[in-house]
């Protein structure tokens, strides 16, 4: 475990040719993501923590900044960010963390994006061209567990039969 740069302490995570170092209570689900195929851009443990430093500069952010604390993201390439949302789906009952994952109005919902790029952020003489480069996925880091259990079900080949859901928490 080191802090580097990091605002997390980190450990290294290897799975194949991939490695990097990851926050420490990511590592294992990142671990997860990577034997599963999927690829990814970014991650971090505590949103809060991470960018409590914004609001001196941005005081504009104070609100998300506080909002975030105890929050968890992990950034994706499209493709395989909705392939990850299918197999974390599918790999585990329909019940409330489904809920929180799927429908926005859930209690303690997932955060789900597509962000779109401009080329010209990175390359300020460039003409702007957006393209959708990134899913980002935020979620309240009491799911780490079930997530990185539901990850590991999808590697080793299983999945739940899908079954009704209770959406009464999203009034349906």
């Amino acid at each position: 475990m080191t802090y580097d740069d990091a605002t997390h302490p980190t450990v290294p995570v290897r799975v194949g040719d991939r490695r990097a170092r990851i926050d420490e209570l990511l590592a294992p689900a990142i671990e997860a993501i990577w034997t599963c195929g999927f690829e990814t851009f970014t991650c971090c443990q505590d949103l809060g923590e991470s960018n409590a430093g914004w609001v001196e500069k941005l005081p504009h952010m104070a609100a998300y900044v506080e909002s975030r604390r105890g929050w968890m993201l992990i950034d994706f390439p499209v493709d395989s960010g909705l392939a990850f949302l299918t197999a974390v789906a599918n790999a585990g009952p329909r019940e409330a963390f489904y809920v929180r994952m799927t429908h926005w109005a859930a209690p303690d919902a997932w955060d789900v994006r597509i962000k779109p790029m401009d080329a010209a952020m990175f390359d300020e003489e460039s003409p702007s061209r957006f393209g959708l480069r990134l899913l980002q996925v935020s979620f309240p880091g009491y799911d780490l567990p079930e997530l990185v259990r539901r990850l590991r079900e999808h590697a080793a080949g299983r999945s739940v039969p899908p079954a009704p859901t209770d959406w009464s928490t999203v009034g349906r």
